[in-house]
């Protein structure tokens, strides 16, 4: 599971030494908005030791302009496992890349791809961008979608862009990050976690913040409860027999259990990492 993706300057060595202990299942090394033009090129050099200093799952989000393949061969040599995409508006960016990468990885496995989708042109290109090469997942930057269109970045305004971006994830078979709210509000913890819990309701599979107050939040909010566990082990358990006995279709806890319900709770388990507790 990808439940928390925690934002950190690429350019702040006291935020970085600590990043690696924030709880979070990714960090990403932010040489973009969080890095002022002049520490741009600092940041990128640094990059060969601030990702092994961090750690664990570690992800970059690079600059979308002239310093876009300098800045990814940069976190390729540094050994980041992803590349966070900012302003993505089509899929040729991706084989363009693609392209440039894959004779500087040597025989390390291939960095991934995280597009973000930031603006209506890219979100009209969604499914394709979604299809295209070396994708783990698809992000929506809310704040610069929301300002693209002229629009304040509410939960009402990014409802039906996030979802167009999260259905062109899941139509492709790839992760969908984010939730319907913005991630510069860090203050309010309550309407975070009933973001997080809807988001995965919707079938989001984690989130992005910029503060580590947030992590454990994301951490509970997208990952199953005990209860849900429970009910898909005995779900699970349930079918085995039944489908023994020659039924498919049968009746647990007084509802109604058929094949899709069956995958419901096979995937909930398998998301666990631990399937074969059942």
């Amino acid at each position: 599971m990808i439940r928390s993706l925690l934002y950190v300057p690429g350019n702040t060595p006291r935020f970085l030494e600590k990043a690696g202990q924030r709880g979070a299942d990714a960090v990403i090394i932010d040489l973009e908005d969080a890095v002022p033009e002049a520490g741009k090129t600092a940041a990128r050099e640094a990059l060969a030791g601030s990702v092994p200093m961090v750690g664990g799952r570690v992800f970059v989000r690079v600059n979308m302009t002239e310093r876009l393949f300098e800045d990814a061969a940069a976190a390729v040599r540094a050994g980041a496992e992803a590349l966070y995409l900012p302003k993505v508006r089509g899929v040729d960016v991706l084989h363009d890349l693609d392209a440039h990468l894959t004779p500087l990885e040597g025989g390390r496995p291939s960095i991934a791809f995280v597009p973000l989708i930031e603006d209506a042109e890219g979100l009209f290109e969604a499914r394709s961008i979604a299809k295209g090469p070396r994708v783990l997942g698809l992000s929506a930057g809310g704040e610069d979608l929301a300002t693209s269109m002229g629009a304040r970045p509410t939960a009402e305004v990014l409802r039906m862009p996030k979802l167009m971006i999260h259905y062109a994830a899941k139509a492709a078979g790839v992760l969908s990050f984010g939730m319907f709210r913005s991630t510069v509000d860090y203050t309010d913890p309550v309407a975070i976690r009933d973001a997080a819990r809807e988001a995965r309701d919707f079938g989001f599979d984690g989130a992005s913040c910029i503060h580590p107050a947030v992590v454990p939040i994301l951490n509970e909010g997208f990952a199953p409860t005990p209860e849900e566990v429970a009910w898909a082990r005995r779900v699970v358990a349930a079918n085995a027999a039944q489908a023994a006995a020659g039924r498919g279709a049968f009746t647990l806890d007084g509802k109604f259990i058929d094949a899709p319900i069956v995958t419901r709770a096979e995937r909930l388990l398998s998301v666990t990492g631990r399937p074969s507790d059942v």
